[in-house]
């Protein structure tokens, strides 16, 4: 399969999560994904280790709360050189139309202006990212069937 082209920044869903669509930044400087949480707490699940987060996305109404299994827990370089521990979970990303299944850490990225960064592990494969392209696979509109006359 070829890998389709997509633009620094693109519109994705993360379906799993309950978040159809979310504003993010293909960045192939980094190596590993990150979803924007407002808060996380853990919990166990059939004896296994669990994690349960909220994050306010703009284009849904208040805040969404989400759990998924935690795959790992490893330390991480932002881009100011800051190491921290984060929780990483799995999950399907929707992005121009391919879905797939990634691996992504939870973090703080209020400062950001990206909810959803996607890193180099997500989009290998799969996609191209074109820097000068931005929202190359825009959420198709479904068309409305056209009006029908009215009897008077």
């Amino acid at each position: 399969m070829a890998a389709i082209a997509v633009g620094w920044r693109e519109w994705a869903a993360l379906p799993e999560l309950g978040l159809p669509r979310l504003r993010a930044k293909l960045d192939t400087g980094a190596r590993s994904s990150a979803l924007h949480v407002e808060r996380q707490w853990r919990f166990v699940e059939a004896g296994a280790p669990w994690v349960g987060f909220a994050l306010v996305a703009r284009l849904h109404a208040g805040e969404v709360e989400a759990a998924a299994a935690i795959v790992d827990e490893r330390m991480v370089t932002d881009s100011g050189g800051h190491r921290t521990s984060r929780v990483f979970v799995r999950t399907k990303l929707r992005l121009a139309g391919i879905e797939r299944e990634i691996e992504m850490n939870l973090a703080d990225r209020c400062g950001m202006r990206f909810p959803l960064l996607l890193g180099r592990t997500a989009l290998a494969d799969a996609f191209v990212v074109d820097p000068a392209g931005s929202f190359l696979h825009r959420r198709r509109r479904m068309r409305r069937p056209p009006e029908t006359p009215r009897d008077v």
